[in-house]
């Protein structure tokens, strides 16, 4: 088994990001909410328990038993962890006299300590807290402190037990990586070989034993999850595994004969699925978001249903889930409200009664394209934007009809096309045409007309959770808009979307 951190979760913001920066240390490392603590184990080399919204001085606050891991495993506590230690050891915690959130800088570093070795004094370090630690348990020791905050960081003496009142996942605290990485490396002693080829080789090892001689069935989407996923299924059982990729009449321009096109070269067992008309006869009528996504995911669910079982014998289903999927399932408030349903095969393995598979479920995307690149998998597909599900659909406002998705087929391929062609398509996190329910007033030659108005999004974002929208050059956006005005019919207005996420998401439906 890997060496492994474990992350206890508060609930703080930035739970997510510890993970991501361990990640970058190639140390395994999982995040587990405080009221869900998994058993110590010999893989467990260390535990950072992170921040949270929550005062540690509130009846209601997250309390476990840290007695658990304390004398067991090294441990770092941030900023709410650290006060949590503090707090249940005999030390105090108070309102801070101004609340502490932003740029700080370290007027004393004790950086014989192995926490802070290579840290130096005036080292710019991120607070974001409204409680302070006014007085230490005993014994416990300062080893940082800021002009404001006296007890920065400390250590309980002679134990390897740290606390910081400071976030070093983020980039504003400068050194944040340098002490991420004492703590894992010359702390818990990880031997940081957790890699891209480790990960890569392991899970296949780990499928062949699973799955043996066993057949799956796999929905792919042409995206970079399903697509790794499937990749690292056929490398561990070969054509045992069967996918299947349905046309559902939403996706892009030619986009469903080159992307199963790309999967036959990578030499994956693939059945292609005309279903075009099923899925435009589900949506008749449909103008609510929300409808529309069921329609979609239930005609899905049928149509994959059938196929699959027409192959005899299976008794798995792949799946490409990856870790922050499986994070928000178990989360400290547990799943979030629904903002919008997704369109998956959730309900497939009880339809079916079919064992689920995921390979990529400790994965973040990111990582995700690094398994893609070592495994050789084609650009186009790794490098593709995320798409919807729904595809199309929800970029059309109000009711599907094949003749919109024509028209928003080659609005999107001129604006995607002309991405590609300015060397913009990989600085965009995210990008897309959507159709709008209204027409607008506009001259071409001589003659007055009233047809269709676009919109043209593109962000930038790490994980879609937040994102920015994509400045893209005025003189890039004024050839794009002239171009689809000029070649699609029916179109005769183009704006571009600047909202970012929140408030707005990034699809508008």
């Amino acid at each position: 088994m890997n060496e492994q951190i474990l992350i206890l979760d508060f609930g703080s913001q930035y739970t997510q990001l510890i993970a991501r920066r361990v990640r970058e240390l190639n140390v395994y490392c999982e995040i587990h909410p405080y009221n869900h603590i998994p058993a110590l184990t010999p893989a467990i080399k260390g535990v950072i328990l992170s921040g949270s919204p929550c005062s540690v001085r509130d009846s209601q606050s997250p309390q476990p038993d840290l007695s658990l891991f304390l004398g067991n495993v090294p441990v770092l506590g941030v900023c709410y962890g650290a006060q949590l230690m503090a707090h249940q050891y005999g030390g105090e915690v108070k309102p801070s006299n101004s609340r502490e959130y932003g740029r700080a800088r370290l007027h004393y570093v004790n950086n014989t300590n192995p926490l802070l070795q290579n840290i130096p004094a005036k080292s710019q370090v991120w607070m974001s807290h409204g409680d302070t630690i006014t007085k230490l348990p005993p014994r416990y020791e300062i080893i940082a402190s800021t002009d404001s905050v006296e007890v920065a960081a400390f250590q309980v003496p002679g134990q390897p037990i740290y606390g910081i009142q400071f976030h070093p996942e983020v980039t504003h605290t400068t050194e944040g990586k340098v002490l991420l990485s004492n703590f894992v490396t010359n702390i818990c002693g990880c031997s940081r070989d957790w890699t891209p080829e480790s990960f890569v080789g392991n899970t296949i090892d780990t499928l062949k034993n699973k799955l043996g001689n066993d057949k799956v069935v796999m929905a792919l989407s042409g995206g970079v999850d399903s697509s790794v996923a499937a990749t690292l299924v056929h490398e561990a059982i070969g054509d045992n595994l069967y996918c299947i990729f349905v046309d559902n009449g939403l996706l892009r321009k030619n986009e469903y004969d080159e992307v199963l096109q790309s999967y036959e070269e990578m030499g994956l067992n693939v059945i292609g699925i005309d279903a075009k008309e099923r899925f435009y006869t589900a949506l008749s009528d449909l103008t609510d978001p929300e409808a529309k996504r069921k329609a979609i995911g239930k005609t899905f669910i049928d149509v994959f249903d059938v196929e699959a079982h027409r192959i005899k014998d299976v008794r798995w289903l792949g799946q490409g889930t990856i870790y922050p999927d499986v994070i928000e399932s178990v989360s400290v408030k547990g799943p979030s409200a629904t903002i919008k349903s997704h369109h998956n095969v959730g309900g497939l393995p009880a339809r079916m009664n079919l064992k689920v598979v995921e390979p990529l479920n400790t994965l973040f995307k990111d990582e995700v394209r690094e398994v893609g690149a070592k495994l050789g998998i084609p650009k186009n597909i790794l490098k593709r934007h995320p798409f919807p599900g729904p595809g199309l659909a929800i970029r059309i406002l109000g009711e599907i009809t094949p003749e919109k998705v024509e028209v928003l087929q080659e609005v999107d391929s001129i604006f995607i096309g002309g991405l590609k062609k300015h060397n913009l398509y990989n600085e965009v996190w995210q990008a897309g045409a959507i159709l709008l329910p209204v027409q607008s007033v506009g001259v071409m030659g001589d003659e007055r007309t009233y047809e269709n108005a676009v919109a043209l999004r593109a962000v930038t974002s790490v994980d879609g959770m937040t994102a920015d929208w994509a400045h893209l050059p005025y003189e890039f956006l004024a050839g794009i808009s002239n171009e689809i005005i000029n070649k699609v019919k029916g179109v005769n207005r183009v704006v571009y979307d600047i909202s970012s996420k929140p408030p707005a998401t990034i699809e508008w439906e």
